[in-house]
């Protein structure tokens, strides 16, 4: 099962560059074990752009869609046999990213 598994970062908590080793090592075991399908991390929110063509004409509105203090930072995809994997795997994930992680079944 493919689950999708958010970054939650905190503008309090900018982190730091001394964490890409262990993410690095984090990701390598991912793709050793073949749970690795994808993974990104995500520029700043203020370099967002919403775009909402639902209406009579295209409206594009710059920076996030909502104005939160937690914002998406980065995601992975994981291909998993089940949740209590992807959970497993995502309580070493946030101790290596020092972040919250959210973790979501794709349908």
């Amino acid at each position: 099962m493919q689950y999708l598994v958010s970054v939650i970062d905190d503008k309090n908590n900018p982190g730091s560059t001394d964490r890409r080793p262990a993410i690095s090592a984090f990701n390598e075991r991912l793709i050793a074990e073949g749970y690795w399908v994808f993974a990104g991390g995500l520029a700043d929110t203020d370099t967002a752009t919403v775009v909402d063509n639902r209406g009579e004409r295209v409206v594009f509105t710059d920076g996030p869609f909502v104005e939160t203090k937690e914002y998406l930072a980065g995601v992975w995809v994981w291909e998993v046999p089940d949740l209590d994997v992807a959970l497993k795997l995502a309580s070493e994930a946030s101790k290596v990213c020092d972040r919250k992680i959210e973790v979501r079944p794709f349908r």
